[in-house]
């Protein structure tokens, strides 16, 4: 049993601000997410791609973000329990007690849900023995590109996910692009990239042609792709990658009494707790007039529901607001001298 000031569900850039907010006004923060790592699908979808509304920050990728909202909450100590989610919620006095899939249980006066729209998986290939090959050959997002160097991979999918890897794999390996329609769905710029590699010989493209078998072992070494009049192609590949985005799932929250707005959970802007008392929301998963789905207004959520946070934590201290160039407090927490 795992006790603490708050469990922060999530680990998502929004969710990571929260900690940090949380540790520089004194309080401790458990962190759960289903992902096996943190950064949230700030870092699964999008870690190589350009973000421009992070403030002081002109641009900076995913990947680049977490790892530098990672350091700044690291004089806090955090604990991640990282591919495990949280299943129960039950209220014991003033106290939570939070159960998760793996039976670890934490007690906490507070809960942050950070956990963008819920948990989410990536759509899959519809075939049966697609399954055998997933982390061996077949693949739904790429961690460590260098994995696939001068490697032959087949490609599916119409968006920019899809154009993107295209791009980036095809400088070092052999890329064959399969999608089921003529038309690609991604930015014009990225087709026009696409195409022009076409044209320079560096990227197959094979539309409308949809995944049909695959064939191989302990390896994939063939698949054949079919179109809608039957026509069957064979392509030798030694990866296929999937890009068909992601099924968004509320799971387990959608049974914990939260007065939920379809697939969102109204809060009070106040300090971003829900209906149910020491249960706060931030980020894409909460909703409120004239909300913006934005990472800058997620960081703005979970600055507020820290402070909401130590209401509950700290029952008989009184908050006092400090500002964190002058607070000798602060200071401390940070493991920083006062200057």
């Amino acid at each position: 049993m795992i006790t603490t000031d708050v469990l922060v569900i999530g680990a998502g850039p929004t969710a990571l601000f929260a900690v940090q907010q949380l540790g520089i006004i004194g309080l401790k923060a458990e962190v759960v997410d289903n992902l096996d790592k943190v950064g949230g699908q700030c870092r699964e979808l999008y870690p190589d791609k350009p973000i421009y509304d992070i403030p002081a920050i002109p641009v900076c990728t995913g990947e680049t973000l977490t790892k530098n909202l990672m350091k700044q909450i690291e004089p806090f100590n955090t604990n991640f329990h990282l591919s495990e989610r949280v299943e129960q919620l039950v209220k014991e006095g003033t106290k939570w007690k939070i159960t998760t899939n793996k039976k670890k249980i934490f007690v906490a006066p507070n809960i942050i849900i950070a956990g963008g729209v819920g948990s989410f998986e990536p759509r899959k290939f519809p075939l049966k023995e697609a399954e055998k090959f997933e982390k061996n050959s077949v693949f739904y997002s790429i961690r460590d590109k260098k994995y696939f160097d001068k490697k032959k991979i087949c490609i599916f999918g119409g968006g920019d996910s899809a154009l993107d890897w295209s791009i980036e794999l095809s400088k070092n390996s052999k890329v064959v692009l399969v999608h089921r329609r003529p038309e690609f769905r991604g930015t014009p710029k990225n087709v026009e990239i696409v195409k022009k590699l076409e044209k320079d010989g560096k990227i197959e493209i094979e539309t409308p042609y949809q995944i049909n078998s695959i064939e191989g072992d302990n390896q994939i070494k063939v698949i054949t792709i079919k179109d809608d009049n039957g026509k069957i192609k064979k392509i030798d590949t030694d990866y296929i990658l999937g890009f068909f985005g992601l099924i968004m799932k509320l799971g387990p929250i959608a049974e914990w009494g939260l007065n939920l707005d379809k697939k969102h959970i109204p809060v009070n802007t106040e300090n971003f707790q829900t209906n149910k008392e020491g249960i706060f929301a931030i980020g894409d998963i909460c909703t409120y007039p004239g909300k913006l789905k934005l990472i800058l207004s997620g960081f703005h959520e979970g600055a507020l529901a820290a402070r909401g946070c130590f209401k509950l934590a700290r029952p008989n201290e009184k908050y006092r607001f400090e500002f964190t160039t002058t607070s000798k407090n602060i200071h401390e927490r940070l493991g920083k001298k006062q200057t």
